[in-house]
């Protein structure tokens, strides 16, 4: 069980909800948002230990959203979850957010992505 708060902006419903289930079972505080304007409103209000998202997102891309967070000073890191496996989005998302991660979903499993979260948090 942890006390970890995690954000989770995500376009895809279905995916959505099976990150939020599985973060939720292992024990996370899950606060999710569609797109990037909800996600940035939701960073604010909710103040999470860490972002998870998406790159492609309708109204405001993950990076133009990473972006928007930094100028407002949030401290949370961001792990970038992603299809695209091209170089050019991975050094754009790399430039935009410092010290981030980037996940290709069709690489890891679910299980896998929550790891990586524990890892980045410390939790293991």
């Amino acid at each position: 069980m942890t006390n970890k708060k995690i954000l989770i902006v995500e376009d895809d419903r279905d995916f959505l909800w099976i990150l939020k289930q599985t973060f939720s079972s292992e024990g996370f505080f899950v606060v999710t948002a569609q797109n990037g304007e909800e996600g940035v409103a939701a960073a604010e209000k909710e103040k999470p230990d860490l972002i998870l998202m998406d790159i492609l997102m309708p109204k405001m891309d993950g990076i133009e959203t990473a972006k928007k967070l930094q100028e407002a000073k949030n401290t949370a890191p961001i792990i970038f979850l992603t299809n695209m496996k091209d170089g050019e989005h991975i050094s754009k998302a790399m430039e935009a957010v410092p010290k981030t991660e980037y996940i290709i979903k069709s690489d890891l499993s679910v299980n896998e992505v929550v790891d990586r979260v524990k890892s980045r948090l410390n939790l293991k």
